[in-house]
């Protein structure tokens, strides 16, 4: 319905700048910031926060770790001060290296390696390791055999003519003797006799007892004759014989067998100008150690201490054996044995180095000899712990 002119109230048909100043018209309001101005102060707030919260975590994480680093390095120097730590090489308690064989029979300047057991290999005390050619003596062996039988038939066929002709000269000497009893009786009739048959019968005899002398002697001569003849044989027969055992020695010296139950180990040599670990093929020398048995089941640090550490050390001590090759093994160890005599420093005559042997408990196909390992010596403990194998 629509409103008539009369009941519009006056004051409503004011202005509003009139209504304002006669307190007739609306409430004033306080005028707000606009929001471009409002969303920075929001965001600088958030960030002073952010920071805030981040300086203190950093803070507190600095304090812990200054407060870790400290209890690590006290630590690190307890331990330090009870520790001592050597450098040395491991080696095995029982090996033994093989050499090149020396050939008694002849001179050789080189030995060619024709057959040799791979590096790590398990082995049995007696099994066939390495094998060096032997046609060379062979050879000989069976030359000198020849040589052998040849002469040994020849001592036998003269000392059968010997004993012919010793049968003979026995015959002639009999018959000798027989004549020389003739001519004696012979000469028992002189007085019966003519002059002329008397002085036949004493040349006769004569005759007879000096071709009896005769044989007696030559008989004794031809028997040392004939024994000086057989014994050059037989010296040659001998001497043949015994170049004959020293190719045949020879032959089964080329032919190398474990002495032990262990792993082959083969040694570096000097070949074409280099070194390299020894291989089937290779010219050897005679008496070059290039190879070795070891056990792996016993096996031992040789470690070297100066004068300053030696005194720091006892027997009976534990250590740890770190191998630098393998980081990740450890091996419990024992100080065994302490040499009483050191030898020079290499760089001073006053500083002395001894040799400290430690031995090593556990095993492991990686525990081989010839590693650098270090020893970290316990100087507090005295003994294995309870349980710890030995």
């Amino acid at each position: 319905m629509r409103l008539s002119t009369a009941e519009v109230s006056p004051e409503s048909s004011l202005p509003p700048a009139d209504q304002e100043r006669s307190g007739t018209g609306p409430p004033l309001q306080t005028p707000r910031r606009p929001r471009r101005l409002r969303r920075p102060l929001l965001i600088s707030s958030i960030v002073l926060l952010v920071t805030g919260v981040l300086f203190f975590a950093a803070f507190q994480r600095r304090t812990s770790r200054t407060g870790t680093a400290t209890a690590e390095s006290a630590a690190a120097r307890l331990s330090s001060s009870q520790t001592l730590r050597l450098k040395g090489t491991t080696e095995a308690v029982r090996m033994r290296a093989m050499i090149t064989p020396v050939l008694s029979g002849q001179f050789v300047a080189t030995l060619t390696l024709t057959h040799l057991a791979s590096a790590g290999k398990t082995v049995k005390q007696g099994d066939l390791i390495a094998e060096f050619d032997s046609q060379a003596q062979l050879r000989d062996f069976l030359e000198k055999q020849a040589d052998f039988e040849k002469l040994a038939n020849q001592v036998v066929g003269e000392q059968q003519k010997e004993n012919a002709a010793r049968s003979k000269d026995e015959t002639e000497i009999k018959q000798a003797e027989s004549r020389l009893s003739k001519a004696q009786l012979e000469m028992q009739k002189v007085e019966i006799m003519s002059r002329i048959d008397a002085e036949k019968a004493q040349q006769e005899a004569e005759e007879a007892q000096a071709t009896l002398a005769q044989l007696r002697e030559t008989f004794a001569l031809k028997r040392k004759a004939a024994a000086a003849s057989i014994r050059i044989l037989e010296i040659q027969r001998d001497r043949t014989q015994q170049i004959m055992q020293h190719a045949r020695a020879d032959a089964e010296l080329l032919q190398v067998h474990a002495p032990l139950d262990g792993i082959v180990v083969l040694n570096t040599i000097w070949k074409e100008g280099k070194m390299g670990e020894v291989q089937e093929g290779d010219q050897l020398r005679p008496g070059i150690p290039f190879m070795q048995v070891v056990d792996p089941s016993l096996m031992e640090v040789r470690v070297f201490a100066n004068q300053e550490d030696f005194l720091k050390l006892h027997v009976g001590q534990l250590g740890r054996v770190h191998l630098d090759a393998y980081p990740e093994l450890v091996f419990p160890a024992k100080l065994e044995e302490m040499a009483p005599i050191g030898r020079a420093g290499d760089f001073s005559l006053r500083l002395r180095n001894f040799t400290v042997l430690f031995s090593v408990a556990g095993q492991d196909k990686k525990l081989m000899p010839d590693l650098s390992a270090a020893v970290d010596v316990d100087l507090v403990a005295r003994d294995y712990p309870a349980g710890q194998d030995q």
